[in-house]
């Protein structure tokens, strides 16, 4: 545990000066370690992990020897080296006297131990000497480990075991002086003052027995009391560590090193050994205390099993999954017997049950058995069933409307575990987090966005599986947030513009300015009922986009230049005023997983000066065809990002490079998009373009009118900024931008003077017909036989968009 000791001896060394003479003596007993060695091979020992190290632990004894032969060689070194005439013969006679521990070096091991462990409380009991402040950014796991407590608790243990040996030393000299006592009456002539003289010693070894005997008591009822509360501290730690495994399903930072809670576990089971043996030697039992440490005993024991590698929390009906049990106290598993682990389903009545009994029904869960294994190389005791699957699932009775995909169920994980030095197996659970059993794959989406509001608005120690019904929007739009983030794998978080349109679209109120924090939004509203005018919920809407941009538009959005998610009203406020050819990427809110440019145009119309356009959007399987990137550039009408970055500056970057000729000798084909073309233009231009193919894309046109009513857009004045709101991502070739940082304050407030007209009515939509895409492959028409078909009718079926 280096980490937990680095830089020990310089603080140390500052309280050396303050410590009597007695602390001094005891902490470094010049026979066995010296201060000497302390001080010359500071930094090396606090490099070591001599927490490790234990006199039961006979496997380490090789470790503990290396350690001594180097700590030997190195203080020879010292000597040799050393000018100080005085200092290289001391030197030279500490390295002799530590051979003394060749044939002991487990217990050299545990002395220096034991010696670490002194000065951490040393360092927490004492005053700090001219320390700089402190600084704690943040608290790790490792700084979460409370080393002080467990110190504290071992030397606690450390003196009731010595004063065991006191008292049994005074014991032996008070027979004795009770055998010459007596031998000494039975003489024919005793001295009163010999006879006096024994009788006080008698005296005096009878009151110091009795009264270490109660201080011994005391000593015990002390690290009784201690081990309860370091425990605690350990089960809560526990807790927090599968808290924030569940938490990571939305996206939350998880550290999923368990080897500190490892050594924890372990220490106290230790110490807990220690003193049940402490209490099996005094004349007269404690039974108070010997059943506080067997509760305590029972409790570490089954406590102690974590499920380190979570199931699946979407489990489809026959289809192969895994799983990871770990068992942090597995190096004190008596051998013999192997422990075998059962896992069967649950659901979530069952889950609440204190004693489940384990289900002799072995059809519901295939594979459902794997024996604890120790892994001497990771210290890690594990049972691994690598090839699960659920055969069939029994499902309660549904409550109202509650569809499959809300049932919750879970794994139990069952065993018995004998620990070394009891006789008593010890039956130990532990169950998974809440999972979702489906049939079918179209399940998927809907049995997540389950998983999705339990992970998020569940209590930590709730009753399994409840969950509010309702929760504020700053939660919902935290939760968001957090799983876009993580599931893209970006820094780049949803701003407040972004996040007001959410909100505007799962409450149903486009015309809504103000802040929407405290408004609650249901589990109906998330994921149960759908969208008004739409046949998909706000969940399966969002998840969509979140898959599109994970697998397409990542770099896109990690720049910056994905406006996202932005309502068609807003929209035309921001572009009105922008020269023809501007355009913004935005995520389509009328289709799943889509994106589409809106951009302004020139009207056709006379009284109207400009339109703006919203391009049919593209999906995954139009970008799987044609990238984003390419796109863009194949469409001449959009010239400049919004505010007024040119296209080519700023997505050059993602351009396809062009294709040279096959190998084969075939001429290259290229794939194009075009916006808006009628059929007959795309047959001239296949005439025409021999070597090019394209896309077609509708376009649909909103004018702007200077006499219309302003749309209602978002008042944001009043939020306050956060750190997570302001994007830095640097873009080739110019300043860093996102979109939204050109809205101006004007434009966020503008209520009754807008010059924008948007209607949801299709007549005012200039559509272009879906018959009007195609993709036309143009080639030499001449090397083709005649009433042979055309390679564009050929590869339409391949290629429709």
């Amino acid at each position: 545990m280096p980490s937990l000791t680095m830089a020990q001896w310089n603080r140390i060394s500052q309280l050396i000066q303050y410590l009597p003479d007695q602390t001094m003596n005891d902490l470094y007993p010049s026979a066995t370690f010296a201060i000497e060695v302390r001080y010359f091979l500071s930094e090396w020992i606090e490099k070591q992990r001599w927490e490790e190290f234990a006199l039961e632990k006979v496997e380490q004894e090789a470790n503990a020897r290396a350690l001594l032969d180097e700590i030997i060689m190195l203080l020879q070194s010292f000597s040799q080296h050393n000018a100080n005439v005085v200092d290289k013969m001391k030197l030279m006679q500490i390295s002799r006297n530590m051979r003394m521990f060749q044939h002991q070096p487990l217990q050299f091991a545990v002395m220096v131990r034991d010696t670490l462990r002194k000065e951490r409380v040393l360092l927490t009991t004492m005053p700090q000497v001219n320390q700089p402040p402190q600084h704690h950014p943040h608290v790790t796991r490792e700084s979460a480990f409370p080393s002080t407590d467990v110190d504290h608790l071992v030397l606690k243990v450390l003196e009731v075991q010595d004063l065991r040996q006191n008292i049994h030393q005074v014991q032996e000299e008070l027979n004795w002086e009770r055998q010459n006592y007596e031998s000494l009456q039975g003489s024919m002539n005793p001295t009163v003052s010999e006879v006096s003289r024994l009788q006080k010693h008698i005296q005096q070894l009878e009151y110091n027995a009795s009264s270490m005997a109660t201080k011994r008591f005391q000593l015990l009822s002390e690290c009784v009391d201690c081990l309860d509360q370091c425990q605690a501290q350990l089960l809560n730690r526990l807790k927090a560590w599968r808290w924030e495994q569940y938490k990571a399903t939305i996206g939350h930072p998880f550290d999923d090193n368990l080897n500190v809670l490892q050594m924890w576990c372990e220490q106290l089971l230790g110490v807990n050994g220690q003193l049940r043996q402490e209490l099996m030697l005094l004349m007269e039992p404690i039974p108070e205390l010997q059943e506080r440490l067997r509760q305590l005993l029972q409790l570490l024991v089954q406590s102690s099993l974590v499920v380190d590698k979570q199931p699946p929390q979407v489990i489809k009906t026959q289809s192969k999954f895994s799983t990871t049990v770990r068992y942090l106290l597995g190096e004190k598993v008596a051998p013999g017997k192997p422990v075998v682990l059962k896992a069967q389903i649950i659901n979530e009545l069952q889950a609440r049950s204190l004693n489940i009994t384990p289900s002799d029904d072995v059809q519901a869960v295939i594979n459902n058995t794997a024996i604890l294994e120790h892994n001497t190389a990771t210290k890690s005791t594990c049972a691994t069933f690598r090839n699960m699957s659920i055969k069939k699932i029994k499902r309660a009775d549904r409550k109202g409307t509650e569809s499959v995909t809300e049932e919750k169920f879970a794994l139990l994980f069952s065993t018995e575990i004998t620990i070394t030095g009891c006789d008593t197996p010890y039956k130990v659970q532990m169950i998974s987090l809440p999972l979702v059993v489906i049939v079918h794959g179209s399940q998927d989406n809907n049995a997540l966005a389950t998983i999705i509001w339990d992970c998020a608005f569940s209590e930590p120690d709730r009753v399994p599986f409840v969950v509010p019904e309702r929760v504020p929007w700053k939660l919902m739009c935290n939760t968001l947030n957090s799983k876009f983030t993580s599931e893209v794998q970006t820094h780049h978080n949803l701003d407040q513009y972004n996040q007001h349109f959410l909100a505007q679209k799962i409450f149903d109120k486009p015309d809504f300015t103000d802040d929407f924090s405290n408004m609650m939004v249901s589990w109906a509203q998330f994921n149960k009922e759908v969208l008004p005018g739409r046949l998909f919920t706000f969940w399966q809407w969002f998840e969509g986009v979140m898959d599109l941009t994970k697998k397409h538009l990542r770099t896109y959005w990690s720049d910056g230049l994905i406006f996202g998610f932005i309502g068609k009203q807003h929209l035309h406020l921001i572009l009105k005023e922008r020269p023809n050819g501007t355009f913004l990427l935005r995520f389509s809110d009328s289709e799943i997983g889509g994106i589409t440019i809106a951009y302004v145009a020139a009207s056709e119309m006379g009284e109207h000066k400009q339109i703006i356009k919203n391009i049919q959007p593209f999906t995954k399987k139009d970008l799987d065809i044609r990238s984003l990137g390419d796109r863009i550039r194949d469409i001449n009408e959009i010239t400049s990002l919004y505010p007024d970055f040119p296209k080519h500056d700023v997505f050059k970057k993602y351009y396809s490079e062009p294709q040279t000729s096959t190998s084969a000798g075939y001429l290259p084909v290229t794939l194009q998009t075009k916006v808006g073309m009628d059929t007959g233009s795309v047959a001239a231009n296949s005439a025409c373009e021999a070597h090019r193919t394209d896309s077609l894309h509708n376009a649909a046109s909103y004018p702007v009118d200077a006499g219309s009513v302003a749309p209602c857009v978002p008042n944001l004045t009043h939020h306050a900024e956060s750190s997570h709101n302001s994007v830095g991502y640097p873009l080739p070739q110019f300043q860093q931008f996102t979109p939204q940082e050109a809205i101006t304050r004007e434009q966020m407030e503008t209520s009754n003077s807008s010059a924008v007209n948007f209607s949801p009515d299709p007549a005012v939509f200039s559509d272009v017909t879906t018959g009007d895409m195609e993709l036309v492959l143009n080639s030499f028409h001449e090397e083709l036989a005649p009433g042979t078909p055309t390679a564009s009718s050929s590869l339409w079926a391949t290629f429709r968009m």
